[in-house]
């Protein structure tokens, strides 16, 4: 990455054309001639702009190559401006954005027209597209990078994290960019946040972890990276050892935590804490708390649901005690208890079961079957149907001997009662039908 200071070097020479302390205003002159050439010039830099204003700065040579160029000011409809240098005699003009030019205050060549007053409303636009809830405060160019492909920027944002833009070159609302939120800019990298310290990027980090749904004092966070989409992940580590993933939508939304011990498939996992201790402990805290609910697992594993409960979070369990695992949705404050469903009943309340194998279920449909006066099937098969508007919920069932099975219904719950069993024979004005093998050969 190579800074403005350095780059702006072959720009500078048009302050031998302005005056010594300030750069030259704009004069009608200057503006007939700079609308006239503005078409050509920006095509030749191939600027994506909406023209809205232009002027002819004046001319200079280089001193070291001897190549003369006539210097333009470029402003675009609701976009950064430019001073443009386009060679006397033919070859590449070259390309500044007006933030960059600003870093260079004695320079001749400055963005004075009044469309770019304020260089930082040319990167609004480009903010918008990917970090909708940036509204920005103040931003800087960084620089270009040494082969010219792209433009890097800085902006802050009013109560949010600052980020590092790596842009196209020229600059362009139209073509793709990254955002790197500052807390992720090494301090001692060329292109650190200057706009936003460091304080301000953990703290905002830190307001995160309060919106992930799961009680954590922080006490280290990083940032781990994005994806295609905008999304960026941050880890942080608690005062109780516990440790999370953190997604954050590119419109700012925060997603359900990722507990550090299911997080492996993030960015390389957790860092800060130990994952695989945080898993032994937090496999035998949800033992524990489904025991205390009534449902005796010994959890060999787990896995959270990424849905957003208040107050709960909601997580597969296998079991090894037992064959059959369950969803348990766990309230964050102890004084409530854990509400668990069975896998044969999971998917009534919303939630399927992938640890357990659906034979492992089987048993507890049988029971059902036998409540509703159905003792001679034994489950050997099952599909959940669906619900109705008031929460009756409907489950199809098929019997081990290949006779025709059953649809079982449920009364709302938790807890989900089987109410009645209906032969698949008279069945078929319940959303269609028993669907199962053995019971549509039946007809």
């Amino acid at each position: 990455m190579g800074l403005v200071a350095a780059l702006m070097a072959a720009i500078l020479p048009i302050t031998s054309y302005a005056a010594a302390t300030a750069p030259k205003p704009p004069d009608p002159d200057s503006i007939k001639k700079g609308m006239a050439a503005a078409p050509g010039v920006i095509t030749q830099a191939g600027l994506d702009c909406n023209l809205a204003n232009a002027r002819l700065l004046g001319k200079a040579t280089d001193a070291k190559t001897k190549v003369a160029s006539s210097y333009y000011e470029i402003a675009c409809k609701q976009a950064e401006g430019f001073i443009v240098a386009v060679p006397d005699k033919g070859g590449a003009a070259q390309v500044f954005t007006c933030l960059e030019v600003r870093n260079t205050p004695t320079s001749g060549a400055q963005c004075m027209l009044p469309e770019n007053a304020d260089p930082k409303q040319g990167l609004i636009a480009l903010v918008a597209k990917y970090k909708p809830g940036c509204s920005v405060t103040d931003a800087r160019a960084i620089g270009q990078t040494a082969d010219r492909t792209a433009t890097v920027f800085e902006v802050a944002c009013q109560g949010g994290p600052g980020y590092n833009i790596q842009a196209s070159f020229p600059l362009s609302v139209a073509k793709p960019a990254t955002f790197n939120p500052c807390f992720a800019m090494p301090a001692d990298s060329p292109e650190k946040c200057t706009l936003t310290d460091a304080a301000t990027s953990s703290s905002y980090v830190d307001s995160l972890a309060t919106k992930m749904g799961k009680p954590c004092v922080v006490t280290n966070r990083r940032y781990v990276g994005a994806t295609n989409d905008g999304s960026s992940f941050f880890e942080v580590a608690c005062d109780d050892k516990k440790g999370y993933m953190i997604e954050q939508a590119a419109n700012g939304d925060i997603k359900p935590a990722i507990d550090c011990a299911v997080a492996d498939n993030i960015g390389g996992g957790c860092t800060l804490t130990n994952s695989r201790a945080a898993q032994t402990e937090q496999a035998g805290l949800y033992t524990r708390l489904a025991h205390e609910a009534g449902y005796p697992c010994d959890v060999s594993q787990y896995a959270p649901f990424n849905v957003n409960v208040p107050g709960h979070e909601v997580v597969e369990l296998a079991c090894s005690n037992r064959p059959d695992g369950a969803v348990a949705i766990f309230p964050a404050s102890s004084s409530e208890k854990a509400q668990i469903y069975d896998c044969a009943h999971s998917e009534i309340a919303g939630y399927r079961c992938s640890f357990t194998k659906p034979d492992a279920s089987f048993a507890a449909l049988t029971a059902d079957l036998n409540k509703a006066g159905k003792s001679s099937c034994v489950v050997s098969g099952s599909r959940f149907i669906g619900k109705t508007t008031d929460g009756t919920a409907y489950l199809e069932t098929a019997c081990a001997d290949g006779n025709p099975g059953f649809i079982i219904s449920y009364s709302p719950g938790p807890p989900f009662v089987p109410k009645e069993a209906i032969g698949c024979a008279f069945a078929k004005g319940i959303a269609g039908g028993c669907q199962l093998p053995t019971n549509q050969k039946h007809g």
